[in-house]
């Protein structure tokens, strides 16, 4: 297995083993990473409680009918932290970002992100699951303040395993504005990926299904930090997979310096990082040999995309 996709071999520990029928604390559970574990967890009969800032959200209020536990939260309320990790044997943490005027907010971020994890330790939890972001081969802005994070988990936590994502499948979904980054529109999508360079993908499903993995065996998975991704097609090619299996029309179009400049500093710098070569990396058959049923972007399209893609276009 490639050091640069699945760091770490797992650690030897005496740790106590939690209790499977205490509950495992999903933070950001009313998001789309957060979201997807807790489903996935609740579907194998794992107790979820849902930190949520708004009890009467209806994301929410879905958890709440799907089984899980809705507990009040905020990582700028420290002391709301407590009581929601009490009896708590585990933790899924999602990387909370935070923006500023002037945009990220580095320092923020990191503080949120320590709160969470301080609160864990202070609780006696030695289990957190943290995703966050996937690495490229130089350290991007966007990704310092994640990095942080990780490096605070493994000091404070007995038990850390790390997930880091590649662009998720359900990008595909968004809305594109005015200039168009993600999404579809008017039979295009836009982005600032080289059309015929491989671009690494994965499914929220897949993402929930690693946190599972590492639920289900924390001393396998104690210490490792997993970049992950399911397929890497190339832009065009994803677009012609799209338009084959909803039956719409799609190409793939670059966005120019010009228009990826009026996006913003942030955007562009992105777009030059790319251009430089520095590219995400995830082992996808070391992944497999992990989770044989890692799914490529076909098998997303089969399963929920192409019928979910059709509806956001084909809805007024």
């Amino acid at each position: 297995m490639s050091s640069s996709s699945i760091a770490g071999k797992g650690t030897m520990t005496t740790a106590t083993p939690a209790d499977p029928d205490s509950p495992i604390l999903i933070s950001g559970a009313t998001g789309k990473q957060g979201g997807a574990t807790a489903r996935r967890l609740l579907a194998e009969g794992r107790p979820v409680r849902a930190l949520v800032r708004d009890l009467t959200a209806p994301a929410a209020a879905a958890l709440a009918a799907a089984g899980a536990q809705l507990v009040r939260g905020d990582f700028d309320d420290a002391a709301s932290l407590p009581p929601a990790l009490d009896g708590v044997a585990a933790v899924f943490g999602i990387p909370p970002v935070a923006f500023g005027a002037a945009g990220p907010d580095t320092d923020l971020e990191v503080a949120r992100g320590r709160v969470l994890i301080d609160a864990a330790a202070a609780a006696g939890i030695e289990q957190v699951v943290f995703s966050t972001v996937a690495s490229t081969s130089a350290a991007s802005r966007g990704s310092e303040g994640k990095a942080l994070i990780e490096e605070y988990l493994r000091d404070r936590i007995a038990l850390p395993t790390v997930l880091r994502p590649v662009r998720f499948m359900t990008n595909y979904l968004g809305v594109a504005g005015a200039i168009g980054i993600d999404g579809i529109s008017h039979g295009l999508h836009r982005h600032l990926f080289p059309p015929h360079e491989p671009m690494q993908i994965i499914t929220l499903e897949d993402i929930a299904d690693f946190a599972a993995l590492a639920f289900a065996d924390p001393a396998r998975f104690a210490g490792r930090t997993l970049e992950l991704a399911g397929d890497e097609p190339t832009p065009v090619e994803a677009a012609a997979a799209i338009a084959e299996a909803t039956g719409i029309p799609l190409r793939y179009e670059q966005l120019t310096d010009a228009e990826v400049a009026a996006l913003g500093p942030e955007i562009a710098e992105i777009k030059k990082h790319w251009e430089a070569g520095h590219r995400w990396h995830a082992d996808i058959e070391a992944l497999r040999v992990i989770h044989p049923g890692l799914r490529t972007l076909a098998d997303w399209l089969t399963e929920s995309g192409a019928a979910a893609i059709r509806a956001r276009l084909t809805t007024p």
